[in-house]
């Protein structure tokens, strides 16, 4: 694929995949795809919009997924990208309370005028012949 500074050209795109120039507009028109342009008005497939390109392809192509359908994949891929992030982040955020909180515990416990002694659990096993 004939790559420019900033991006493959969108006969080069529609060349790769065995598609039509028409096709990769029609996905444009549609919102599935977001090209940038050149100065020169030039349509300018980043490798993001050729993974998406190729995810478009897989599901109309292998999937028979009609374009509405690929529109609502998309859609829920991203807000589930989304959330995955907020997750991390929300994680991210415990690991350091639970550190901090665990931090000002036990400088706490040793400041504290009754001694404060941390619960110890102790398992014993039974042998079988000894208790019989």
């Amino acid at each position: 694929m004939k790559r420019r500074a900033k991006g493959y050209t969108i006969s080069a795109v529609a060349d790769h995949y065995g598609i039509h120039q028409q096709t990769l507009r029609l996905y444009e028109r549609e919102g599935l795809l977001k090209p940038s342009r050149s100065d020169g008005n030039v349509r300018l497939y980043t490798d993001q919009d050729i993974e998406r390109l190729e995810l478009i392809l897989g599901l109309t192509r292998d999937l028979g997924v009609n374009l509405a359908g690929v529109e609502v994949i998309l859609n829920m891929r991203q807000k589930m990208e989304q959330m995955q992030q907020e997750f991390n982040r929300f994680f991210e955020y415990m690991q350091e309370y639970v550190a901090t909180a665990a931090t000002q515990q036990s400088s706490s416990a040793k400041e504290a005028l009754v001694p404060v002694r941390r619960p110890s659990i102790t398992i014993r096993t039974i042998n079988k012949r000894t208790s019989e």
